[in-house]
């Protein structure tokens, strides 16, 4: 590196230092090095490959403008991983004294280092979609209070009072949990105030169990501690007794220290089955917020979003209203199918050179026009309205109190829960008061057998699942 480069590279520090911060400074870009400039870019290296990937995830831009303001022709920055091994390569063209090559050092920092890279990765946090910011997102009935908080999540500053902790967002999929959460987190570190990270549950699992291996999960642990924000996604797919309850300390950790969480899973906190019970119980202590499924009208502003979003590559692309009410109407199941539609029309028209017509809209995503699926019952429901037929309180129906006025309805409520549900008879019981399977078995029988003699029961029984799928 030339006398000139290193001048340049330490203006370049200085103007980085007073744009992000002494403290930004500190933690990321303090060990980040100059290798070389060439042409049109610059080569930068860091020690870890955490350190590169959340640079390049969140500073790329502002590294890349320092630069420009010191050479206009700079257009592209190179970020690399030291090698942890170069005395090594070293040793080897240049042979050491007897007693140094008797020495296993090399080798040992080598080892030493590698376990931290493959800790830290999954630090580097899972990918993020530029796309899925609050800017895109469309607000409808079903999402306006999961939209909210996320927001008020995503414009807190360092220091400011947690006011949901954790904020817990569930719904099916395709309907905007992932979209949200990625908002929260594009939107969070735009501010440059506070680290926040994006996790799925998966990369979560990866990063400790590698942690383990590596024998590095103190620091693995540390590291997840100082983040201001956690952004964890797909609760529902964490396994593994020990992942569950590092993730239980991480999360007691994080809140107890007034830092943020937010999660996302495909249920609420009390149908995670696979979960501790104390996890279950700090997500539900939480904000727990449930995103619905999209009404027509949101179905029709997502559509029209999304053909927005398509114009500013494709400028003569148009989709006709008739069309777009037809989608809304006629695409029911989730977000993605509506960008899928989408996504057929235009490459449909370009690929053609054929404008969108209705004819062709109906031919082009006839598979993505479902039936309708059931509504997802839920056991809470089921005791909601079984308790309101046979006038009894749920609290009775939960209760092991045996009298007949009880007895009857626990054991439909059972039946139906078994039959209009997926949840397990183990399950069952304990939502029943941490009954026995046994006991929800016995109910179940119970009730098949009546109904098939007794007809009143049967149209009682029949009564009660309409006004659960309705």
């Amino acid at each position: 590196m030339t006398t000139s480069e290193q001048d340049r590279w330490s203006r370049v520090k200085s103007r980085l230092r007073s744009n992000v911060g002494e403290d930004v400074y500190t933690s990321w870009f303090a060990r980040m090095d100059l290798e070389g400039v060439q042409d049109e870019s610059v080569r930068l290296s860091v020690p870890t490959r955490f350190l590169k990937s959340w640079i390049q995830a969140h500073y790329a831009e502002r590294v890349l403008s320092c630069w420009q303001a010191e050479m206009p022709e700079v257009h592209r920055i190179d970020l690399t991983v030291r090698s942890a091994v170069r005395p090594v390569v070293q040793a080897k063209e240049a042979p050491a004294p007897a007693e140094t090559r008797r020495a296993p050092a090399p080798e040992l920092r080598s080892t030493a280092t590698a376990p931290v890279s493959a800790n830290h990765d999954a630090l580097g946090g899972s990918p993020l979609d530029p796309r899925l910011t609050f800017a895109s997102f469309v607000v409808g009935r079903s999402n306006t209070l999961a939209h909210a908080a996320a927001r008020q999540v995503a414009e807190g500053r360092r220091g400011d009072p947690v006011m949901f902790n954790p904020l817990y967002i569930h719904a099916g999929v395709g309907l905007g949990k992932t979209h949200l959460l990625q908002a929260v987190t594009w939107a969070g570190n735009s501010g440059n105030e506070r680290k926040v990270l994006y996790l799925t549950a998966e990369k979560f699992m990866y990063g400790f169990v590698a942690a383990l291996k590596t024998q590095t999960a103190l620091a693995f642990k540390e590291a997840l501690r100082g983040i201001d924000v956690l952004v964890i996604d797909d609760l529902q797919f964490l396994q593994g007794k020990s992942t569950q309850a590092e993730f239980c300390h991480t999360l007691n950790a994080l809140i107890d220290a007034g830092r943020q969480v937010v999660i996302a899973a495909d249920r609420p906190p009390s149908d995670l089955e696979s979960l501790d019970d104390r996890v279950r119980s700090r997500l539900a202590g939480g904000l727990v917020v449930e995103m619905g499924s999209l009404g027509e009208e949101l179905r029709l502003g997502i559509l029209k979003s999304r053909v927005a979003a398509a114009r500013t590559h494709h400028a003569t692309f148009d989709v006709p209203e008739e069309v777009l009410n037809y989608l809304s109407r006629t695409i029911t199941h989730n977000g993605r199918d509506l960008e899928g539609a989408i996504n057929r029309l235009l490459a449909h028209s370009k690929l053609n050179n054929q404008p969108v017509t209705l004819e062709m809209a109906e031919r082009e995503v006839r598979d993505l026009i479902r039936p309708s699926e059931p509504k997802r019952i839920k056991i809470e429901d089921i005791q909601r309205v079984v308790a309101r037929q046979y006038n009894v309180s749920r609290s009775d129906l939960l209760s092991s109190r045996r009298t007949a006025n009880v007895v009857r309805p626990r054991q439909v409520a059972m039946y139906l829960a078994k039959t209009l549900t997926l949840r397990s008879l183990p399950e069952i019981g304990r939502r029943f008061g941490g009954r026995d399977h046994t006991t929800v078995l016995h109910a179940v029988r119970k009730i098949e057998a009546l109904v098939s003699k007794d007809n009143a029961l049967s149209e009682e029984v029949e009564s009660l699942k309409r006004q659960l799928q309705e």
